[in-house]
């Protein structure tokens, strides 16, 4: 079963309109799925409305600045990524926004390639998925755990069990490395499961 990756969505709130024109290109030359808003105070309706995996968010804004309208999308969404963004740096916003657990603090004008690193920086950093292949790395990973758990075994009993190195038992599990046919099955082997069990549904 092939897996249905919808793409990433990502909500820009900036009131300059080039800049949100410019990073909406961007972004969706990247795969993203990328909505604009330039009144702040709109934010979390729009939040509430779509599913979002990530929010970028200008400090300096008029009607309501971005650190007001991040502690207001933290009393709705603990979790969502929220990337600040700002053309006037300082270390009370710096402060402020990290404090409400924003992901990164990005100053205007940016390097685009900086710019791309800290978004894979967050995606990976979330355990969000960009392609099919990471998403089955993901869901492999989490199955492997689950087994692991439900059987009350540590990563060193599967190291033992399959002679895999705790490091890399450690690295599949969090999706952090592809696992070769030959270690999943001696995953599967010590887990007293099926290879196919280790996909899950896929």
């Amino acid at each position: 079963m092939a897996i249905d990756l919808k793409p990433l969505k990502i909500l820009i709130v900036d009131d300059d309109r080039a800049i949100c024109d410019y990073m909406q290109t961007l972004l969706e030359r990247d795969g993203f799925q990328v909505t604009t808003l330039s009144d702040p105070t709109a934010a979390v309706a729009e939040l509430k409305k779509g599913e979002y995996h990530l929010v970028i968010l200008d400090v300096m804004m008029p009607k309501r600045d971005g650190i007001e309208v991040l502690r207001e999308i933290r009393k709705v969404d603990k979790d969502i990524a929220v990337v600040i963004f700002t053309g006037y740096p300082n270390l009370d916003t710096a402060v402020a926004s990290m404090k409400l657990d924003a992901v990164d603090y990005i100053k205007k004008p940016f390097n685009v390639d900086e710019f791309r690193a800290v978004i894979q920086r967050v995606v990976s950093k979330k355990g969000l998925a960009l392609t099919p292949e990471e998403e089955l790395h993901r869901v492999i990973g989490e199955n492997i755990r689950a087994l692991r758990k439900g059987l009350n075994l540590t990563l060193k009993d599967m190291a033992r069990r399959t002679q895999l190195s705790v490091s890399l038992l450690s690295q599949i599990e969090r999706a952090e490395t592809s696992a070769s046919i030959s270690s999943l099955y001696k995953i599967s082997v010590g887990l007293q499961a099926r290879v196919r069990d280790l996909f899950g549904p896929y």
